[in-house]
This record gives structure tokens, C-alpha cells and sequence, in this order.
């Protein structure tokens, strides 16, 4: 079974937001905020709705990154990642998230990803000054 998200690598000044799960098999682990496609939905609709349902703002400028593919033992997981900003005067909210933290790049190995975010993890490590430049965002 594949199981199909959008999620958003949320910037702000020189740091990224990352959440901390507060449900399910992997309550506790720490991930990008998105969640499922809903049918008839692109990834960017699914990335924004989602990000106004679990952190309760819009994002603003956004744009595709990158799809991580990743085998869990119960399902195959398809995530599309989006490099995002909040819209002007958004402030992210936990909603279903136990906790949330902003990482620079320095402290980007300080919590427990994910197995699935890893691999972006450190892609992000070394690419941060590439993907967060400001013509981008």
C-alpha cells in the first residue's frame, strides 16, 4: 500500500519548523508538517490545507523540493516536500503536535526525525544555504 503526503519544510529567518508527532504508530518522532492527498487534490493543495488544519495558518511563497520515497514494514510512504514561508502575519499553532521546534542548521540533528525525513534531513544540511536562499522564497 502507498500512502501519498505533502509536507512543507517550513522557513523563518534562518530556521526550519519541525514537529513532533502526538498520535499514532509513531507518536513521538519528529517530522515536517503535511499530511494525505485528498482525492482530486494536487500536492501543493494538499501541503497548504494541511498546514492550516495541523499548525492553523496559510503558507505563503512555496515551491517544490524534492519526493522522498521510503519503505515502512506496513506501507510504502510517496512525500512530497515543499521549501515554505508562513504568510505574512501567520504564526504556526500546535494542533495535533505534542511539540514543535525552529532548527537552524546546526541544530537540525537535535531531535529524533523520523526514518522517512532522514535522508532530507541531511540534504538539507548540506544544501542549506542553496535551498534557503532568499530569490527562492
Amino acid at each position: 500500500m502507498t500512502l501519498h503526503v505533502a509536507a512543507a519544510i517550513i522557513q523563518n529567518d534562518g530556521k526550519i519548523l519541525a514537529c513532533q508527532r502526538g498520535y499514532g504508530s509513531m507518536k513521538d518522532g519528529w517530522e515536517f508538517p503535511g499530511g494525505k492527498l485528498q482525492e482530486g487534490e494536487t500536492s501543493e493543495q494538499a501541503c497548504r490545507r494541511e498546514i492550516q488544519e495541523e499548525l492553523g495558518a496559510r503558507l505563503g511563497v512555496m515551491w517544490y523540493l524534492d519526493t522522498v520515497e521510503y519503505d515502512y514494514p506496513d506501507f510504502h510512504l510517496s512525500m512530497d516536500c515543499f521549501v515554505a514561508e508562513l504568510a505574512p502575519g501567520q504564526k504556526a499553532q500546535l494542533k495535533v503536535h505534542e511539540d514543535a521546534r525552529w532548527l537552524s542548521q546546526p541544530e537540525l540533528l537535535d531531535v529524533d526525525w523520523l526514518p522517512a525525513d532522514h535522508d532530507l534531513v541531511m540534504k538539507l544540511g548540506v544544501m542549506w544555504d542553496q535551498i534557503f536562499m532568499s530569490e527562492h522564497l
